[in-house]
């Protein structure tokens, strides 16, 4: 069992050029359904892959539901499944997909975290500290909020991949997958002022990342999410805010402000629109609120008049008359 695992591993590195940490996920979520499988289902008699059946995955993800696991992750899991075992049907390890047709664990429907413009221009705006690292953090929070990029496109940038006369960036996104972004003057204008700043804090360079640590070397994810949890706390009482929140918020603003949803798609580098699309519930509170105020029958001006328009109106004298003693003609 373990020799095809790895098999399926170097192929998603290789053959699909997964980052380290998806091909970690897959190696993770594999691994937890072989223990599964051996302890629960095989018993101490030899296993392999050909013996799984479709009942003892279901049984799998039952027991991890059972145990407190989320559906978003025991359908992550089973996703995992599905591709490995279409790896092992191709390369003729397997006669049968025992996934095919398990259902995908329905998911709740989750609202992104994000934040309001006012917030932004609050933590953006806010500081003029000439402090190294608050200079380092402002050009990195303008360039989640001006551009919409991952964690791990920020931490992976380098000089090389920006591109000041145009005012882009180069990243590597998922699968990687190369696209090109626009910055914004901001962006632009902080980034430019940070690599100034940083030329004399670091003056031998060598170093290829845009962004670096204290010691002047690349900046890690964790030492991004800790900076960036900090600014934004300081303006914003709202759970779970960090680098994936700024870009929840990057997509919600370019949509309230009238961006098409396939733009903002190629603007994330989402693989399919679907995965876009959930921002557009996040904007219906806001088209509802524009709705009310400009158009004349929405029920603004009705309030304005004493008459609530939920509230059906009553039926005139003449109305009543004909109901209780029925048409005269």
């Amino acid at each position: 069992m373990n020799e095809a695992l790895d098999e399926f591993l170097q192929y998603l590195s290789k053959g699909k050029r997964y980052s380290p940490c998806t091909a970690e996920a897959y190696r993770s979520d594999m691994e937890q359904f072989r223990d599964y499988y051996v302890q629960k289902v095989a018993g101490p008699k030899t296993v392999s892959w050909k013996a799984v059946e479709k009942e003892d995955i279901r049984s799998f993800l039952g027991h991890l539901i059972r145990h407190g696991i989320t559906k978003r992750s025991a359908a992550r899991k089973l996703a995992s499944l599905r591709a490995f075992f279409r790896f092992l049907v191709k390369t003729g390890s397997c006669r049968v997909d025992p996934t095919l047709g398990l259902i995908t664990p329905k998911q709740d429907k989750k609202i992104p975290h994000f934040l309001s413009e006012e917030e932004m221009t609050a933590v953006l705006e806010g500081s003029e500290s000439s402090a190294p690292l608050d200079i380092r953090d402002l050009a990195i929070l303008e360039l989640f909020y001006g551009t919409g990029i991952r964690l791990s496109e920020l931490v992976g940038l380098n000089i090389a991949d920006l591109d000041f006369a145009s005012g882009t960036i180069r990243v590597l996104g998922k699968g990687r997958k190369e696209r090109v972004v626009p910055m914004g003057k901001a962006a632009v204008f902080r980034i430019r002022q940070y690599l100034d700043r940083r030329s004399c804090d670091h003056p031998t360079g060598g170093e290829p990342a845009v962004f670096l640590n204290a010691r002047g070397k690349r900046i890690s994810a964790r030492g991004v999410q800790l900076r960036v949890r900090k600014w934004l706390s300081a303006v914003s009482q709202k759970e779970h805010l960090g680098p994936h929140a700024l870009r929840h918020t990057f997509a919600t603003h370019l949509l309230d402000r009238g961006a098409d949803l396939r733009s903002v798609k190629e603007l994330l580098g989402h693989a399919s629109l679907s995965t876009t699309q959930m921002y557009t519930h996040l904007t219906m509170d806001h088209l509802k609120n524009v709705y009310r105020q400009a158009h004349p029958r929405s029920g603004i001006l009705m309030e304005r008049q004493g008459l609530n328009p939920s509230v059906p109106a009553e039926r005139s004298d003449a109305c009543e008359s004909t109901s209780r003693h029925g048409d005269s003609n």
